[in-house]
């Protein structure tokens, strides 16, 4: 590769870090709000008893020194400090801040990741995690940029575009047969203000845009490891793609995250013909960070072999690491679709018995469906965790998800924190003496039911997910109790 090529990653540095550090910024202001509520000394699942009962070793995290809610607090406001050097430039103006910075950022990042449990049960978790160590590889901006970080961000995106295609293709018939944007509009994790047009959009339209997620995550991939201007091309169509499934709903920061990996297929060169570019002055590349870089590449090509052997399984699967340090794993998304919209309503009284006249009071939440005449929001990049572990539990039962037991818990003890995740609390001044959840199944509204009633959603009740229960209930308080979370 010429030294031309490489100076012009320049520009390839500078939308790397600050894109990265956006993403960094969001995932602590989510840790910031939610982390205590979830995971904190009286969260839904504790940090306290999970490194009571997990070795250091099989996730190694800075909060098993210090499993307090101080320190939750402490350390994201920590990752948001340092998130902004990185998207101000003042964290790339030496090469040993730089690296203290990123470093900094990924290993924060790792403890809370560690220690979250299933509220932390994400893909993107690991591929910002990806992102953020690779980043502690960049340099300096005044140094000549080293072109090992820029292929090894190429070969993260790869791996997140290829692998999302390659599930997708070997999952749910409805990708090959081209029908599952029919579905998928209504049915994923939390639909945005425009979800409800795509899903009524016309069928060609729907089906056209499963053949461009196939162009997009299975032959675009290859090209972001060609000379120029391919890999440009093939950079900018990926970006637009994660820009159609920005605009049609929710899913955190998954697809800008993928965005802002498409920034290290763009460089001086291939922007030039577009924008007038003019390079910083630049002095020449340490050789020891040179030489790490070097043995960089090795590492992430030994830890890469079952990436490539999953890739290729016929049983391939998605979202996993090989490593307690979330680095080089494999992933995917939505390898099938859910064809129907199930959503757990909670509701609460404040009756102190329950009669056929009772009345019912539903919470409401941030991002997942509920009240049908409540437009969906737009959430993402921002991550709601606890709404999507509601979207996921409504496709079994509480059972699978202990965390919903104390959750109903904290409602009837009028918990602040946990409260504080909710849009609607019916119950602002006492808290409800019986709760219970019920479940039901959502559909968008058809146009004529929008005009004539002004709801977004219809929904029918299929029966009862958690039963009527209050603190008074003996058998609810011991369950509370085998699972550590009431005295």
């Amino acid at each position: 590769m010429d030294a031309v090529d490489v100076r012009g990653y320049w520009l390839t540095r500078l939308l790397l870090e600050r894109g990265i550090g956006i993403i960094c910024l969001v995932a602590f202001l989510v840790a910031l709000n939610q982390f205590k509520p979830l995971l904190g000394e009286r969260g839904l699942t504790p940090v306290p008893l999970f490194v009571r009962q997990i070795p250091f070793r099989e996730s190694p995290s800075l909060f098993y020194l210090w499993p307090k809610d101080a320190a939750f607090t402490l350390f994201s406001w920590i990752g948001i400090v340092l998130s902004c050097l990185v998207i101000s430039g003042i964290a790339s103006r030496h090469t040993w801040f730089s690296i203290s910075v990123w470093a900094a950022i990924y290993l924060i990042y790792l403890s809370f990741v560690n220690v979250g449990q299933t509220f932390y049960g994400f893909g993107w978790e690991s591929i910002l995690l990806e992102a953020c160590f690779f980043g502690i590889f960049l340099g300096e901006a005044k140094a000549v940029p080293d072109a090992v970080p820029i292929w090894l961000f190429r070969w993260l995106l790869f791996r997140v575009m290829f692998g999302a295609g390659l599930i997708k293709l070997r999952g749910d018939p409805c990708w090959r047969n081209l029908t599952c944007l029919d579905c998928y509009y209504e049915t994923q994790p939390m639909p945005n203000p425009l979800s409800w047009y795509f899903h009524w959009a016309p069928h060609w339209v729907n089906r056209g845009g499963v053949l461009l997620n196939h162009f997009a995550e299975l032959i675009v991939p290859f090209g972001y490891f060609l000379p120029q201007p391919i890999a440009g091309i093939a950079g900018v169509i990926t970006i637009v793609f994660q820009l159609t499934i920005i605009v049609s709903g929710n899913l955190s920061w998954l697809n800008w995250m993928t965005l802002f990996l498409a920034f290290s297929t763009l460089d001086a060169k291939f922007l030039s013909g577009v924008l007038s570019l003019r390079a910083p002055v630049m002095h020449a590349t340490s050789p020891l960070l040179h030489l790490v870089n070097y043995g960089l590449v090795a590492i992430v090509a030994l830890m890469s072999i079952p990436v490539v052997v999953n890739m290729l399984s016929a049983r391939q699967i998605m979202n996993t690491t090989f490593n307690s340090f979330h680095l080089v794993g494999t992933y995917g998304a939505f390898g099938s679709i859910t064809r129907e919209r199930f959503e757990i309503v909670v509701e609460g009284t404040g009756d102190a018995v329950i009669t056929p006249a009772t009345k019912w009071r539903e919470y409401q939440f941030k991002g997942k469906p509920g009240d049908v005449d409540y437009r969906p929001a737009q959430i993402a990049p921002y991550h709601l965790r606890l709404d999507w572990l509601m979207w996921f539990a409504a496709m079994s039962n509480y059972q699978d998800y202990p965390w919903f037991v104390n959750f109903m818990a904290k409602l009837l003890e009028g918990d602040k924190d946990v409260l504080s995740l909710l849009r609607v609390n019916p119950f602002p001044q006492t808290p409800p003496h019986f709760i219970r959840a019920q479940l039901y199944e959502y559909h968008f509204t058809t146009a004529e039911e929008r005009r004539r009633t002004g709801a977004w959603w219809r929904r029918t009740l299929t029966g009862a997910y958690f039963p009527t229960v209050s603190l008074d209930n003996p058998g609810f308080r011991q369950v509370l109790r085998n699972q550590g979370w009431m005295e």
